[in-house]
């Protein structure tokens, strides 16, 4: 929301739900709820008076919101996203001619978008497979020459403006893990269709806060957070699409466990937002609980061992570890793994060596 000359103005309505108690600032609510933008990007934006609220104009960042209230804001959009061959070390876990398997590090965006141009897994591998810039033009025009799969590579929407050429699937930028990545569009749709079907075989490890079950199942609707759409949340069924996840526990600690997740369907954040529902949020998950360490540990100096545990950790303790399908050309089943990286490694050590296991366990 602010005044760069290079960006297009355009409108976004918002109604606040029925259900809204919360009454929190415009800045706030807006910022929530409007995606690629600061808070201090939207409180500039209402001073300059690009925020009416219920046809008034306002200009306070502080105005509270309520229940039923329509909010239209004026928002300068980007300039169109690209996707620019950059030249960053991948690890290709396998290669033929048709698909790669990738090990992508914690911290990489998988594609590109308005908050991340550069430095993502798609402008990775268009280095890799010698290809050119990508654009929306150069995507309607595309010959399937490109190295990577470009059917399905269009933004989804003006909200989620995203370039992705060869993504089949995403992980979390502070996820790590595998991914298969299609080099044309037949492979993609077969991979695609296999992700449908629900045939994919997709394990995760993660620690998690507190000490869950042995074993079970989490299911429960996943959509947009009410209170912030930035968040995703369990909702009442039928309030977002349906979501299935499974749990082993594999290692018990004094406070934590480690816990391997089967996905059975793959919604936005799915594991974070499962395994907090159930009051185990996946331990160094700012978003969804997972570093709030007062709720979880009793003891003082637990709580400071894990503190020190999360800052060598610097990120969610979640990694993509098993992939396996069907391999659209061959027919052939295949499988693969990765250990977690060290930093995630690193922690799962320092738990076994220090963390006294909870009677019971």
């Amino acid at each position: 929301m602010s005044t760069e000359p290079d960006k297009e103005e355009h409108e976004v309505n918002l109604v606040v739900p029925l259900g809204y108690r919360e009454e929190a600032r415009l800045d706030v609510f807006l910022t929530r709820n409007l995606l690629n933008v600061t808070r201090s990007k939207v409180q500039k934006g209402i001073k300059e008076g690009r925020v009416h609220v219920n046809g008034r104009l306002v200009t306070r960042p502080s105005h509270p919101v309520h229940a039923g209230d329509r909010i239209k804001c004026k928002v300068l959009r980007s300039p169109p996203i690209q996707a620019v061959p950059e030249e960053i070390p991948l690890d290709i876990v396998f290669e033929d001619e048709w698909l790669l398997v990738v090990n992508k590090p914690a911290g990489m965006v998988v594609h590109p978008a308005y908050g991340n141009r550069t430095g993502t897994l798609v402008n990775a591998l268009l280095h890799y497979v010698g290809a050119g810039t990508v654009t929306i033009d150069s995507l309607e025009d595309d010959d399937g020459d490109s190295g990577l799969s470009t059917g399905h590579a269009r933004p989804a929407s003006d909200q989620d403006p995203a370039i992705r050429p060869g993504i089949v699937h995403r992980l979390d930028k502070d996820t790590s893990g595998l991914l298969v990545v299609a080099k044309n569009d037949f492979v993609h749709a077969g991979l695609a269709k296999q992700f449908a079907d629900r045939t994919i075989t997709r394990d995760y490890l993660a620690l998690v806060l507190g000490v869950p079950e042995e074993s079970g199942t989490i299911q429960g609707d996943i959509g947009r957070s009410k209170r912030d759409r930035k968040k995703m949340a369990v909702r009442p069924a039928g309030g977002g699409k349906a979501a299935v996840t499974h749990f082993e526990r594999i290692e018990t600690y004094a406070d934590s466990a480690l816990v391997r997740f089967r996905l059975e369907t793959g919604r936005t954040h799915q594991i974070r937002v499962h395994a907090a529902s159930v009051g185990h949020p996946v331990l160094g998950d700012e978003t969804y609980g997972g570093s709030e360490l007062k709720r979880a540990i009793r003891s003082r100096n637990r709580r400071a061992f894990y503190k020190n545990l999360l800052k060598g950790l610097g990120r969610q303790a979640l990694h993509a570890r098993t992939l396996g399908f069907v391999h659209p050309v061959t027919g052939e089943a295949v499988q693969f793994e990765c250990d977690p990286p060290a930093e995630m490694a690193g922690a799962i050590a320092r738990l076994r060596e220090n963390a006294e296991v909870p009677d019971g366990a």
